[in-house]
């Protein structure tokens, strides 16, 4: 499995229904909707800043990830982006890889 932060950011309708809801109702929706894409919720973090809520998961695919995506996001109550994180072996792994690249202007 793989792991990604999803962060999003409720719209005027989104905040209408956590005001109705409250936080713990609309924890218990995303579980729901990640067990069902076959993945698990790691974490739900409600915040203040840019992004309105983080979410973290387990997720079979990046096809996976990118329906959580779309589907939150076409139901209108939020605007979400994804992150793939990656584990520091991955990251190993990235490193040893070799390609044939130039900077810019260089």
């Amino acid at each position: 499995m793989s792991k990604y932060l999803f962060r999003a950011k409720l719209t005027v309708d989104g905040l209408k229904g956590l005001l109705k809801e409250g936080g713990t109702a609309r924890r218990e929706v995303v579980e729901r909707m990640v067990q069902s894409l076959g993945g698990r919720l790691e974490s739900m973090h409600w915040a203040f800043g840019d992004e309105d809520v983080y979410v973290t998961v387990d997720l079979p695919s990046n096809a996976h990830a990118a329906a959580m995506g779309l589907i939150t996001s076409a139901a209108g109550g939020v605007r979400t982006s994804t992150v793939v994180l990656l584990t520091p072996e991955e990251i190993d792994e990235a490193v040893r890889q070799k390609a044939d690249y130039r900077a810019p202007g260089a």
